[in-house]
């Protein structure tokens, strides 16, 4: 089996529908794939609807967190969507994702750069806005080659000189809402340096003892020697191994089925969901 489990569609900042995601994971030979985009659920139906025969949907979301003003990520699987504390709590995220890029953007006009909010806007269309959009209006504008190079101290990583911040969920109580909405929560790319400061092994430690089922440790962002250390301290705290694409479609140069979780890791996932479980397809639409 071939397992992704962390994608993201139109419904954040992913370039793909959910309804071409799908299509396109099982023509990377996918048979499970996880949509977890940003603090929403908002693209699960469409892709329930065109989930192509032979491949398997995984619903979930990626919960934006901060601790210790370190911002981090939290991959939330198969958790019931409905459950109004852990929906109040994505709102006020989502809610508040345009007055946080509106500050971006004054930012980045203080600084000399011609952004505007309807650039912005119009490269998110319906999804959730966030930081990758401005990115690619600073690569429309030719102010940096790629999305990636956007996440510099010198303009939106955290702390950066455009930087500003947005509700962000303390993940000891995401984790909490998460279980209480029999969900299975993943700490996402870990050990991603170049997106800012990581949050120590003594936080991850606990934040394992308060519930954390996994971390994310196969991921374009960690070197070899990040995820050496990070399958060591995994074994150490007792936590599962997750690996996945992070895909957002053309906005990375990551491929879908890239990087993968082990079928064993999948079936524990499964078993500890009890919110919600993961979706056969049955040839879509």
């Amino acid at each position: 089996m071939r397992i992704d489990l962390h994608t993201h569609s139109t419904a954040s900042d992913g370039t793909d529908t959910p309804a071409e995601l799908v299509r396109n994971a099982a023509a990377a030979g996918l048979d499970v794939v996880a949509l977890t985009d940003h603090d929403t659920t908002r693209g699960h139906a469409e892709a329930i609807a065109a989930l192509p025969g032979g491949l398997t949907l995984v619903t979930g979301a990626e919960l934006s967190c901060r601790v210790d003003g370190v911002g981090m990520h939290l991959l939330a699987y198969l958790f019931d969507a409905e459950e109004p504390a852990l929906l109040a709590e994505r709102e006020l995220v989502r809610d508040d994702r345009v007055p946080r890029a509106k500050g971006m953007i004054t930012k980045l006009n203080e600084l000399g750069v011609p952004v505007t909010w309807e650039q912005v806007a119009r490269i998110a269309g319906d999804g959730s806005v966030g930081r990758p959009h401005v990115a690619t209006a600073l690569v429309e504008l030719g102010v940096v080659p790629t999305v990636s190079d956007a996440f510099t101290p010198d303009w939106l990583a955290d702390g950066g000189r455009a930087y500003a911040a947005k509700h962000e969920t303390d993940p000891f109580e995401a984790i909490r809402l998460i279980k209480g909405a029999g969900g299975v929560a993943v700490f996402a790319h870990p050990g991603a340096a170049k997106r800012g400061r990581t949050v120590p092994e003594s936080v991850i430690a606990e934040l394992a003892a308060a519930g954390l089922d996994g971390i994310e440790v196969d991921h374009m962002d960690h070197d070899q020697d990040t995820r050496v250390r990070l399958r060591g301290l995994a074994e150490e705290l007792g936590l599962l191994v997750t690996g996945s694409s992070d895909y957002h479609g053309s906005r990375k140069t990551v491929a879908l089925g890239e990087y993968t979780t082990d079928p064993e890791v999948y079936g524990e996932i499964t078993r500890r969901a009890t919110g919600a479980f993961p979706v056969p397809g049955t040839g879509g639409a």
